[in-house]
């Protein structure tokens, strides 16, 4: 009966619970206050580019040297997704990014109507930025122009400081949010550690996830969301549930997954009520995978198959059936 009120209750929407707790691009653009200054240490520190998917290779490189030329050092190029993809991940870029000694961020937004500019200050968390931080803000239909406009506008405020700027943007560069061991199967040790499970602070989606996890074999607890990993150690807890929540391709490169680059599509299991079925989930679609991490090694145990979804809570739910069913539980 659990198991039948739970396919019933999945087909309800979450549609707006899901909008607060995972945020989108615009969201996450919308805390920042525009129409502020350029940062005045801009053409003097180190700056990371954030980009959209829809941004072409031509266009980056006719960016970063339009940046060069401005004397805007911009030392590395990183998809918007790695931004939003869950804790893990924001942990690991902005750790990148303080090692690195980077200052500021530029938000490169394109549309049909043309492009934006965002740019503020790194705030050195893995926030990235302040609930109304300034940022400077500017859009044109044409790219050029905009590029024009950020020069003209530097050159007149702002004095340059970075003259040895890489003209070629480095759009590579890796960012692991594994810290400790990966392994493709199941941690038995959470037959009996307890397993901390972060709330999302929404009513509805809290609601839900102690929904789901009423299914759970073994011992865990529902924390509050924000305590850190130390936090919820020194309360007992030894493994915590997470996730990433990017497009296919970039949940697979994060999680260590053999990516295919230029695949349109990654097979899933996922289960119906506790039937195993296997999904063709396009590349480029926004998923989410679910996994154990050991708090004291980070190690990070994803399961035996790839079993991410387009939900949240499908995806939760494909994990926790597959857990069972690795432990012939179902």
């Amino acid at each position: 009966m659990r198991t039948l009120l739970f396919i019933i209750s999945l087909a309800l929407p979450l549609a707006q619970a899901v909008a607060q707790v995972f945020q989108t691009e615009d969201q996450f653009l919308s805390g920042l206050k525009p129409n502020g200054p350029l940062p005045e240490k801009l053409l003097a520190t180190r700056t990371v580019v954030l980009y959209p998917p829809g941004l072409t290779s031509k266009e980056m490189h006719i960016i970063q040297q339009s940046f060069a030329d401005t004397g805007i050092d911009a030392i590395g190029w990183f998809d918007m997704d790695l931004v939003l993809a869950g804790p893990d991940a924001a942990r690991s870029l902005a750790l990148y990014l303080t090692r690195r000694n980077v200052v500021h961020l530029v938000f490169v937004r394109k549309s049909v109507s043309g492009y934006q500019f965002l740019i503020t200050p790194f705030n050195g968390k893995s926030s990235f930025v302040d609930p109304g931080q300034s940022a400077w803000t500017a859009e044109h239909a044409d790219l050029a122009e905009l590029l024009k406009h950020v020069y003209r506008t530097a050159a007149n405020t702002l004095t340059r400081q970075n003259f040895l700027i890489n003209t070629f943007p480095e759009a590579n560069l890796a960012i692991n949010p594994i810290v400790g061991r990966r392994s493709e199967f199941f941690a038995i040790d959470l037959k009996v550690d307890q397993l901390a499970v972060p709330k999302f602070g929404d009513e509805e989606a809290d609601a839900r996830l102690a929904e789901l996890f009423s299914n759970y074999p073994f011992k865990y607890q529902l924390t509050e969301p924000g305590l850190s990993e130390r936090e919820l150690r020194s309360k007992g807890f030894l493994y915590i549930l997470r996730f990433v929540h990017a497009r296919g391709s970039i949940a697979r490169q994060l999680l260590g997954y053999d990516a295919h680059k230029g695949a349109a599509e990654f097979t899933s299991v996922a289960f119906d009520g506790t039937e195993p079925i296997t999904k063709n989930l396009p590349a480029d679609e926004k998923v989410f995978k679910f996994y154990f991490k050991h708090i004291e090694s980070g190690n990070v145990f994803l399961g035996t198959k790839w079993d991410a979804d387009t939900s949240w809570d499908q995806a939760l739910w494909n994990h926790l059936m597959a857990f069972k069913a690795e432990l012939k539980l179902n």
